[in-house]
């Protein structure tokens, strides 16, 4: 195996760690850097967020433990930039965004790449749990092992020339063989609980933090909420507080379940209806990246995920100009939202992904009647 001289994006997590570890078991030149992407000043982290005061210091004894060097990088500004504001904006907007996605694309595999070949460094490693694989036509990205915790729909935004750069060491293994790795080379990680909470939302709901960022918006305003028709059912907190299928916390009740449909951010209004109103069989995409392939010429067959722990579910991709897409299901799909990803497989290899821009409704049903019970 050939020696490379690889940076390991240390997160202060138990799967990163391991990604170091196992890279300089294996021989390896190996530095760790751990990205300083958000400053929560008096607040105290989430102990399931990530990029913490307590997440460097856990790198860094980390790599004091496995012996290699580790160095801290300021990405404030760039992730404010690249993730918070465009986060903010989606919400702006009437969208669900996955910020998650964002980091991995523009600061773990945009500015921590193009530093680390500046550096002169061979490649870049992650804790994702997702493989690489060389083919005749060039590297892709495949699936992690562990299906459970299986991280490739969040790196869909990747180029393959990224993939080429890109190394995920633990992709292969399941993640209780990374604890108990982690354990056997006495990691004080090794049963670090898992991450889940995005890292600059702390103690309360993501529309929260959109609204302290841009609290006189429109969007952020009381304003009505309305059925399929129009009709004006009740009063909404601003339409930054929900997304499309959310059945709580809407002050309405009926004879039948009642569940946001659509957002509609130009007009600050939410447009509620059945359940059944949730079905779409069409979306439009706009984004859209290849990871695995290059970019089609024509509609083809895939199997697409329209949210993380969704599974993949048949498809047709019909290419559009200037990175816009649509998708048509062979059967109808819950709730999709605009904001989130949708991701292409073949098998288990990540074909690329888009965000989702809207979708169409299968049916168009009258609203139950219901009446307001809460005010705002």
């Amino acid at each position: 195996m050939k020696r490379e001289r690889i940076l390991v994006a240390m997160s202060g997590g138990v799967d990163s760690a391991v990604a170091a570890a196992l890279l300089a078991r294996e021989g390896h030149e190996v530095v760790g850097a751990t990205l300083k992407l958000w400053c929560y000043g008096g607040e105290k982290a989430s102990a399931r967020s990530c990029c913490s005061l307590k997440d460097i210091e856990d790198a860094r004894n980390t790599a004091s433990r496995i012996g290699i060097k580790h160095y801290v990088l300021d990405e404030e500004a760039d992730f404010d930039r690249d993730v918070i504001d465009p986060f903010v904006n989606s919400y702006l907007d009437g969208e669900t965004p996955n910020p998650c996605v964002r980091c991995n694309t523009h600061l773990k595999f945009g500015g921590l790449l193009n530093r680390a070949k500046k550096m002169g460094f061979d490649a870049v490693a992650t804790g994702h749990y997702a493989q690489i694989s060389q083919e005749a036509d060039g590297p892709v990205l495949r699936r992690g092992k562990d299906a459970g915790k299986d991280q490739s729909y969040v790196l869909w935004g990747l180029t393959r020339a990224d993939l080429s750069f890109a190394r995920f060491p633990v992709g292969s293994y399941s993640k209780d063989e990374i604890r108990t790795i982690a354990e056997e080379i006495d990691l004080n990680v090794a049963q670090k609980i898992d991450s889940q909470d995005i890292c600059f939302v702390q103690g309360g709901a993501y529309s929260d933090f959109v609204k302290q960022r841009a609290g006189d918006a429109p969007q952020a305003q009381p304003g009505n909420i309305v059925d399929l028709d129009g009709v004006v059912l009740g009063r909404h907190r601003g339409v930054i507080h929900y997304t499309v299928g959310q059945r709580r916390g809407l002050g309405l009740a009926g004879d039948a379940p009642i569940y946001v449909v659509a957002i509609d951010a130009e007009q600050n209004e939410v447009i509620v209806g059945p359940e059944s109103a949730l079905l779409e069989t069409d979306m439009v995409l706009r984004e859209v990246n290849w990871v695995s392939m290059a970019p089609p010429a024509s509609p083809f067959s895939t199997h697409t995920k329209i949210r993380y722990r969704a599974p993949g579910m048949p498809s047709l991709f019909t290419p559009k100009e200037n990175g816009w897409a649509h998708v048509k299901f062979e059967e109808p799909q819950r709730a999709i939202s605009p904001g989130q990803s949708a991701v292409f497989y073949r098998d288990d290899v990540v074909l690329g992904g888009a965000v989702i821009h809207s979708g169409a409704p299968v049916v168009s049903e009258a609203s139950p009647v219901v009446t307001h019970t809460e005010t705002l």
